[in-house]
C-alpha cells in the first residue's frame, strides 16, 4: 500500500512539475513573441534596454571593434542574461542580428537592431490646412435609381462596395468625380466597364447604367468622393532633406472608415480663427480659412500612412518661422513617463509650448499611433480648448530637450487626455516611403 501511495505521489509531482513548466513556457512565450521584431539605436550612442525575462540574447557582431555592450568592446559574438538592464552602444550605421532563446537553449526569436545616424529634426507645431485628392474616386456606398420605367433600380449593388477605388471606365482613366459623371453620360446606356482597386486586389466588372426619371441623367447607384481636406499640425521638417511628417494619423474617410490613398495633394497656411472645446463625448475643434494659391502653399502631400501624412516641403518659400532650429531626436526606450512639453499653434498664427504629463507607455509596436497615453497639464490650454481638440494632431511632443513624438487622438470622454505616437515610428515610415520612391528627398 505505501509502494503504491508512494508511486501516485510521485506521479502527481511529475504531472505538477511538467505543469508548471508548460505553463512558464507558455507564459514567458506569450510574453516575449509581444517583443519587436525590430529595435532601432542611435550610432555612436550608449543605449539602455530592460526586458526582465530568463532569456538569452545572443548578438552576432559581424564586424570587430564597431560594438560595445556593457561599455566594454566585442571581439565576437556574446551573450547577454535579458534577466538584467544592458547596455549597447555600435560606432557604426547598419544591422546587429540577434537571436533570443528561452533559458538559453531553446531558439524563440530572431530580433534586428536597426542602428541609424544620429538625426536633428525641426519640431514645428505649426497648424497647416491639409488638402488631398485621392488615388482614384472612392466608392462610399451603393443606392438606388428611380428609373424612366418608374421601377427601383440598384445597378451597383453587388458589383461595387464601400471602399472600392474606380481607376478607369471603358479604359479611360477618371481622376474626379466630375470625369466619372461625364464618362456615364457620354456612354448612355451602353454598359460600362469598371477598373476598380479593392484592398489590394484590382478587379474589372461591368455595370449597367439606368436612366434616372428626374434628371434624365445615367446613373450607376453609387456615392463616391474623391478629394478631402481639413486642418492638422506640421510635426517636423528634416532640415537636410526638406521632407515632413505630419499629423501622427493617417486621413481616413468620414464615410467608410478606411484610410484614402493619395493621387497628390499639399499642405497650406492657414490661421486659426475659431476654437470649439472639447467636451465629455464630443472632441472640440481647431477652425481656419483654406485657401490654395501659390502663396500659401507650404508642401507636398506625397503619401497617407496609418503613423501620419509624409511630404516635401518647398524650401524657396519657407524663409521664415518654419526653419527654425533642430534638435535632437529620442528613440522609445528613452521615453520616460513624466513631465514634457508639445508645441501647437492654437491662436492666429504663433507656435506656442504647453505643459503635458507622460503617463503611461506602450513600447516597440511600430504599427500603432498610441505608444504614448498623455495628459494637458498646462492651466492655459486647458482654458483655451479644454485638452486635446481636432486639428491638434501632429504636435510635436518634446522631453529632456529632445523631439520624442507627437499628439494623435483625443479620449472623447476625457478631452484632457489623449495618445501619442513615439518620433521613430513616422521617422521609420517616412524612410520606408522615401526607399519606396513614394516621398522624395533631397
Amino acid at each position: 500500500m505505501r509502494l503504491r501511495n508512494f508511486g501516485r505521489k510521485k506521479i502527481v509531482s511529475i504531472i505538477l512539475c511538467f505543469f508548471l513548466f508548460f505553463m512558464v513556457t507558455v507564459s514567458l512565450s506569450i510574453h516575449f513573441f509581444t517583443l519587436p521584431a525590430e529595435i532601432r539605436m542611435i550610432a555612436g550612442k550608449s543605449h539602455e534596454f530592460e526586458f526582465n525575462l530568463p532569456l538569452e540574447a545572443k548578438i552576432m557582431a559581424e564586424k570587430q571593434g564597431v560594438l560595445k555592450v556593457n561599455h566594454q568592446p566585442v571581439t565576437e559574438n556574446i551573450h547577454i542574461n535579458l534577466r538584467k538592464p544592458f547596455h549597447i552602444e555600435s560606432s557604426e550605421i547598419g544591422t546587429l542580428n540577434v537571436q533570443l532563446q528561452l533559458f538559453g537553449v531553446i531558439p524563440l526569436k530572431k530580433l534586428k537592431v536597426d542602428i541609424i545616424p544620429d538625426m536633428m529634426m525641426i519640431p514645428s507645431g505649426k497648424t497647416v490646412a491639409v488638402r488631398i485628392q485621392t488615388d482614384g474616386i472612392m466608392v462610399l456606398g451603393t443606392g438606388v435609381v428611380t428609373g424612366v420605367d418608374g421601377d427601383i433600380h440598384e445597378p451597383s449593388k453587388g458589383l461595387l462596395q464601400s471602399g472600392d477605388l474606380i481607376m478607369s471606365v471603358n479604359g479611360n482613366q477618371v481622376l474626379t468625380a466630375q470625369e466619372l459623371v461625364e464618362n456615364i453620360a457620354d456612354l448612355g446606356e451602353k454598359p460600362i466597364q469598371l477598373q476598380i482597386k479593392r484592398e489590394e486586389e484590382t478587379l474589372e466588372t461591368w455595370v449597367q447604367p439606368v436612366k434616372n426619371k428626374d434628371e434624365q441623367t445615367y446613373k450607376l447607384g453609387i456615392w463616391v468622393r474623391d478629394s478631402t481636406q481639413g486642418i492638422g499640425t506640421l510635426t517636423y521638417i528634416n532640415p537636410e532633406t526638406m521632407t515632413y511628417g505630419a499629423l501622427g494619423h493617417g486621413i481616413t474617410d468620414v464615410d467608410t472608415k478606411q484610410l484614402m490613398p493619395i493621387r497628390k495633394g499639399n499642405i497650406m497656411k492657414t490661421e486659426i480663427t475659431t476654437i470649439r472645446k472639447g467636451e465629455k463625448g464630443a472632441p472640440g475643434e481647431l477652425s481656419g480659412a483654406i485657401v490654395e494659391t501659390a502663396d500659401t502653399i507650404i508642401g507636398s502631400v506625397d503619401v497617407n500612412t496609418s503613423q501620419g501624412v509624409f511630404g516635401k516641403i518647398n524650401r524657396e518659400q519657407q524663409k521664415d518661422d518654419l526653419l527654425k532650429d533642430a534638435i535632437p531626436i529620442a528613440l522609445q526606450h528613452d521615453v520616460e513617463e513624466g513631465p514634457a512639453i508639445i508645441r501647437s499653434n492654437i491662436s492666429g498664427d504663433i507656435v506656442e509650448e504647453f505643459t503635458i504629463e507622460i503617463q503611461k507607455i506602450t513600447r516597440y509596436n511600430d504599427q500603432t499611433a498610441k505608444g504614448m497615453i498623455i495628459k494637458i497639464t498646462d492651466p492655459r490650454l486647458l482654458d483655451q480648448t479644454n485638452g486635446i481638440v481636432q486639428g491638434m494632431s501632429g504636435s510635436p511632443i518634446i522631453q529632456n530637450g529632445k523631439l520624442i513624438g507627437a499628439v494623435t487622438h483625443v479620449f472623447v470622454q476625457e478631452p484632457s487626455k489623449g495618445y501619442g505616437i513615439f518620433i521613430e515610428n513616422m521617422l521609420k515610415k517616412e524612410k520606408d516611403m522615401v526607399n519606396n520612391g513614394k516621398v522624395t528627398s533631397e
